[in-house]
């Protein structure tokens, strides 16, 4: 019998509705690729600005994030280490966030700015110019910053507070214990989905271009055929990966793809113009950032055009899409490292590495299109996005030897691809273990496989694409309260207090709007739920050994728990008047205002006092607990 390692409702229940688009994408992928580009296009047209804003405001909280002081913190215990060398760690963060779309991109893109800009004329050195301006805009600091505003939220609440390495865990300064419940299935479910379908959307794009390479090197077929079986050997070599694991497999895949890809590059450079590049990618690096903050918020709001929705949201949708795959991958990896290490080298090493290959490959290619290759480069673009690295090579020496390495290093980008998404995708079905079956990785491996083939054989592949740029919409919501989560808790962290997430019912909070409490009944309240609740506690330590003592005297209730070391842990219930809020001017004055009862929760993990009124005997209990817990772990 199998054994199994999941959360039930997220594992199955993802499932489920991965299989029911599945299944319409590939029963009417005609139909259903034109609702989902319908929607596609209704998202990014009515909600652009929404894009545009929620990015900018991502990068903005990260470097704040990173430059503060909450960039002291460390993504685990005070005294944890990284588990992995620096150079490894950069190696797989590179491999997960960018690795296909540099080989399918990485000549394409700057030639299509190139031959057709959003503002001047094509062809011509100011086009060639603003086209490695978008490039490095649209692959730079923006997608990192949400890359790295996920994996910082999941990193921080797993390895620092002890919560599941799962999405849900970055709203609990916001839901507290309510993300154990449906909501919290809900964004995990959510999110495996996004994953599953970006994931697969990508492997259709890296299996087209081994295609294509493929047919270029030794005449074999082009068509979704060949593609399939291309699919099932890359994914054969991504199971026996992810079977090892982060530690063993992804680990040396990863190092190996950045070394090959290393090695392209530096050919390219070297045979291609060296002096003029170096030039360029000083000179794109300064047109970058003179231009970001323009770039950033630019919407041709006063002259509208198709361009914005095909490229700059589209990139915005797609890295938001990716963003649970991503960021759950580089949170795994990053246990150990500061908060501003962690940033700080997500933001910009990447974004460097790839400002390097856009250089090479793009100036090169725009170059050689401009002379040698007559405009050959950009008709192939325009034929097929595919063919167009292998075209590149060919007005390069050796050719059939760079077109092979080309290949391969696809193939190990797949690889590196489906077997993250896999793990990562396990990791969020399985409530944040690390340490689940085989059979649950090879499960979601198996199943990105699946997704990606019956999509190329049913021609189905553009409407999943769609459906997930359409769900990013939805996910950026997502996205925000994640933000504000983190910037709440790490602050809390930075000044020492402790964020209460818990508040009474309902009912007593409406109570307590219309007929503020009296000292009896905050003395009941201490009678029914408070004494009740500092008992239970008691009697559970005192199940495990230890002599905790209730006392009271005239103002409250305290507990006394001697649980470490000769250290005694103090909780304390107590009746505590205040004047009521003000609602006029003339009650602006404390003497002026009527006085109201609240019951005040005091420990000693955190100086200031607590507002419980209200809480139930359990919650109080919680209380108590959450807050021993944080004593002992500070």
């Amino acid at each position: 019998m199998l054994t199994t390692k999941m959360n039930p409702r997220v594992f199955w229940g993802a499932s489920l509705i991965i299989g029911l688009l599945l299944v319409l994408a590939v029963a009417a992928p005609g139909q259903s690729d034109r609702v989902f580009q319908s929607l596609q296009a209704w998202v990014i047209d009515t909600f652009g600005w929404f894009y545009i804003a929620a990015v900018a405001g991502f990068l903005g909280l990260v470097l704040v994030l990173a430059l503060g002081p909450t960039g002291a913190l460390k993504l685990g215990p005070d005294d944890a280490e990284p588990d992995f060398p620096y150079l490894s760690w950069l190696a797989m963060l590179f491999a997960a966030g960018m690795g296909i779309g540099l080989m399918y991109f990485g000549v394409a893109e700057p030639i299509q700015h190139f031959v057709s800009p959003p503002d001047g004329e094509p062809r011509t050195f100011a086009a060639a110019r603003e086209a490695m301006g978008i490039t490095f805009f649209h692959y730079g600091a923006h997608a990192w910053a949400i890359y790295a505003l996920v994996g910082l939220s999941l990193a921080f609440f797993a390895y620092r507070k002890g919560l599941p390495l799962t999405l849900r865990s970055g709203l609990s300064p916001l839901l507290g214990r309510r993300i154990n419940g449906p909501i919290g299935d809900a964004v995990d479910i959510f999110a495996i989905w996004g994953t599953a379908f970006g994931i697969a959307t990508s492997l259709g794009f890296g299996v087209s271009q081994m295609n294509s390479g493929l047919s270029y090197l030794l005449g074999i077929p082009n068509n979704a055929w060949v593609q399939v079986g291309l699919i099932a050997l890359v994914m054969a070599a991504a199971t026996t990966s992810v079977m090892s694991g982060v530690g063993k497999g992804v680990r040396r895949l990863s190092e190996l793809n950045l070394t090959l890809a290393v090695l392209l590059m530096v050919f390219v450079l070297v045979v291609g113009p060296t002096g003029f590049l170096f030039k360029a990618l000083v000179q794109n690096f300064g047109f970058y950032v003179s231009h970001f903050f323009e770039r950033t918020f630019t919407l041709y709001a006063y002259e509208p055009r198709a361009w914005m929705a095909d490229w700059t949201l589209f990139y915005w949708a797609w890295w938001i899409a990716w963003s649970p795959f991503v960021g759950m991958f580089i949170a795994r990896i990053s246990r150990g490292r500061t908060v501003r290490e962690f940033i700080l080298n997500v933001l910009l090493v990447p974004a460097g590495f790839t400002f390097l290959w856009m250089t090479v490959f793009g100036n090169t290619a725009i170059s050689l299109d401009m002379g040698q290759a007559q405009g050959s480069i950009s008709a192939a673009v325009s034929a097929d996005l595919s063919t167009a690295l292998f075209h590149f090579l060919e007005e390069l020496p050796g050719a059939a030897i760079t077109s092979t390495l080309a290949i391969l290093l696809v193939a190990v980008f797949f690889i590196t691809s489906a077997d993250s998404g896999a793990l990562v995708i396990d990791t969020i079905a399985s409530g944040g273990a690390d340490d689940t079956p085989r059979w649950q990785r090879v499960y979601w491996c198996l199943l990105l496989g699946l997704i990606a083939a019956l999509l190329l054989l049913a021609g189905g592949l553009g409407a999943l694409q769609a459906a997930t740029l359409g769900a990013a919409l939805p996910f950026v919501v997502i996205m925000i309260l994640l933000s504000i989560g983190l910037a709440r808790q790490m602050t809390a962290d930075v000044a020492g207090r402790v964020v209460e997430t818990e508040g009474p019912p309902l009912a007593e909070q409406l109570k307590r709007i219309l007929a503020p409490a009296s000292r009896r009944d905050i003395e009941r309240q201490i009678e029914r739920n408070g004494l009740p609740a500092l008992e239970t506690v008691r009697e559970g330590l005192a199940a495990e050994g230890l002599g905790a003592e209730v006392t009271r005297d005239d103002a409250g209730l305290s507990l006394t728990a001697p649980v470490a070391g000769g250290r005694d842990f103090h909780y304390r219930l107590t009746a505590r008047e205040r004047p009521r809020p003000a609602m006029t001017a003339l009650d602006a004055p404390e003497r002026r205002r009527a006085m109201e009862w609240r019951l005040s929760a005091r420990s000693d993990d955190v100086t200031r006092p607590r507002d419980v009124t209200g809480f139930t005997r359990d919650q109080l209990v919680a209380d108590v607990l959450e807050h021993l817990h944080r004593w002992r772990a500070g």
